[in-house]
């Protein structure tokens, strides 16, 4: 009698090691390039020409929701496409992001109506929230985190070149052609970067257990949507203490509680508490947090400043954030490449904290009738300090994830990110309203006797008004001389105020980099821990059904003495079929080519 047995040997659960981009795979990496330039144009090419859309679609006392609306959707759809994307893939969910996004653009440069531009801006935001947290992700599919530093410090410098030249164009557009052709600019781009990556783009699929987390996704998103408008209304709409924004905290809260119970008794959690339970990622999520909402003090109130206290008019006021940003483009290029070449990253994240909380603290200590230099000076420290760590800390979390879940931990590092971003924005502005309110009026009690008497005898000046004209050239030149002065020192005022408030984010920053362990960043695209987890999975199915997997068999032929192949294991990176069934089955064999095998035993 004889029987049949199933054995498998301890497969080589080595990865295979990098050897660097072909030509197809740089191809792609401009794709990728492309499309993030394409969605982070967006954001800064138009603003010049809002004051312009509001006049002709009005809406003016909406005006923020032509950004809040964008912003809105894409901070919810990060996660979600993170998830779905290390379940069914990148390539598929990239090329919808980048046709959303350019179909939002084409209905934006159509609208007829202020609500309507709101609703376009939305679809961009859906976009947009697709592209951003992909375009890392598929870099840490394809580059090991050890290359990786270089490759992100450029698309860092994206964002950059974007934050130069899209008020730049914006405002040259606008001027010439009209403000619609803004969102038909980007379209061009848009194209180029669809066809490289459909045409070279093709990464294996991995098989994933599990279905979507639909409750997860049914609780966070309105959670987050009530919370982000309340940060949103709060201290402008209505009061802080309102009924309505406690009501609408008190609502979002009892929708992320539910999300968190939810996402601790499911398969395939939205966001994996357990990955926020690693030090090295709940600190770099945690950091990227902090200098979000920093950064948005300067990107947002610096050209408020410059135009409010300084009296740089509103055209070179867009232009004024220049040095900042190209310090933060050089930065981040030569940081990507002295990190690939080193393979240390925390110590430029903790001079980047050190950097930046600096240059916060210079913008802080701003005097009235300092000159434009000062400014200057602290914008580019600023821009030297998130150089050299905005970037990084994506790296630090893809060097220390699995692969299969590469697309969640990049996403919550872009959600926490656009978290901070939208808070940074509500709270700095509340700072900023509160402090101007009282500092104004301030600095006008404080005027000598008879020229309060002059006031009151041309009536008084309402103190709004004043708060208005502030930022109107043209309304600032109607008020008395004695009046431009103490407005403009009560400005001064508030934005020390605000520039404070931002140091101890900055500071934050620093001080949680300081805990981020130093890892060994790995030369190869996959963990040894993925692939040992593969290789067990392949190996249970052969104990528990008697059959070698498909890719396991087809491995084991190429393996034959008549003519060794190469291991079809790999992240692909262009070549026919790399997308099909081959490519799927070779997620769930072994990668060195050797395979578990039948044996009978008599």
């Amino acid at each position: 009698m004889s029987t049949s047995t199933t054995t498998a040997p301890p497969p080589d659960t080595a990865p295979e090691a990098f050897t660097g981009l072909d030509r197809q795979g740089k191809l792609v990496f401009v794709g990728l390039m492309l499309g993030m330039l394409v969605a982070s144009l967006s954001q800064t090419i138009v603003g010049p020409a809002m004051p312009r859309i509001v006049g002709e679609l009005g809406g003016v006392e909406h005006y923020n929701w032509i950004a809040t609306a964008a912003m809105l959707v894409s901070a919810v759809a990060v996660p979600i496409v993170g998830k779905l994307s290390d379940l069914y893939g990148r390539r598929w969910f990239y090329l919808g992001g980048l046709a959303i996004f350019m179909i939002g653009s084409i209905l934006a440069g159509m609208a007829q109506g202020f609500w309507f531009l709101v609703f376009a801006r939305a679809v961009q935001g859906l976009g947009m929230g697709t592209l951003m947290p992909l375009s890392q992700t598929i870099i840490g599919d394809i580059i090991p985190p050890r290359q990786r530093g270089k490759y992100q410090g450029l698309m860092g410098a994206v964002f950059g070149v974007s934050s130069v030249a899209g008020p730049l164009i914006g405002g040259v557009v606008t001027d010439h052609l009209g403000w619609r052709w803004l969102f038909y600019l980007t379209l061009p781009l848009g194209i180029v970067a669809f066809a490289f990556i459909l045409r070279f783009l093709h990464l294996e699929t991995t098989e994933q257990h599990g279905k979507f987390d639909l409750l997860g996704a049914l609780t966070l998103t309105p959670g987050l949507v009530i919370a982000l408008l309340a940060t949103t209304w709060g201290g402008g709409e209505y009061a802080w203490s309102s009924p309505v924004i406690l009501g609408m905290y008190a609502v979002a809260a009892l929708f992320l509680i539910a999300f968190v119970i939810i996402e601790t008794r499911v398969e395939e959690p939205l966001l994996p508490l357990h990955l926020l339970l690693n030090p090295i990622v709940a600190l770099s999520v945690a950091a990227s947090f902090v200098i979000a909402v920093a950064m948005f003090g300067s990107i947002i109130y610096i050209p408020v400043y410059a135009q409010a206290v300084m009296g740089v008019s509103a055209t070179n006021s867009g232009a004024i954030l220049i040095p900042q940003s190209v310090a933060m483009i050089g930065t981040s290029i030569v940081v990507g490449l002295l990190i690939t070449r080193t393979g240390r990253y925390k110590p430029f994240l903790v001079l980047g904290g050190v950097i930046m909380a600096l240059g916060y603290w210079l913008l802080a200590s701003l005097a009235y009738g300092d000159s434009q230099w000062h400014l200057t000076l602290a914008m580019i420290v600023i821009g030297l300090g998130l150089g050299m760590s905005m970037q990084v800390y994506t790296l630090v979390v893809q060097n220390v994830v699995a692969r299969r879940e590469l697309g969640t931990a990049t996403a919550s590092i872009q959600f926490f990110r656009n978290i901070g971003s939208t808070i940074g924005t509500a709270v700095l502005g509340t700072v900023m309203s509160t402090s101007m309110t009282s500092s104004i009026s301030d600095r006008i009690a404080a005027l000598p006797p008879e020229q309060l008497a002059q006031m009151q005898s041309a009536g008084g000046v309402d103190t709004s008004s004043l708060e208005n004209a502030v930022l109107d050239p043209s309304a600032l030149e109607q008020l008395p001389d004695f009046l431009v002065e103490p407005i403009r020192m009560g400005m001064n005022d508030a934005m020390h105020a605000v520039f404070l408030t931002a140091v101890p984010f900055a500071v934050a920053a620093l001080l949680l980099s300081l805990f981020i362990k130093q890892i060994p960043l790995r030369t190869t695209v996959e963990t040894t821990e993925g692939v040992a987890a593969e290789a067990a999975e392949a190996a249970t199915v052969l104990t528990t059904t008697g059959q070698i997997p498909a890719v396991a068999a087809d491995e084991a032929e190429a393996d034959a003495p008549a003519g060794r192949k190469p291991s079809r294991r790999r992240a692909a990176v262009g070549g026919p079929g790399a997308d099909g069934p081959e490519a799927e089955g070779s997620a769930t064999g072994t990668r060195s080519g050797r395979t578990p095998t039948h044996r009978a035993e008599v």
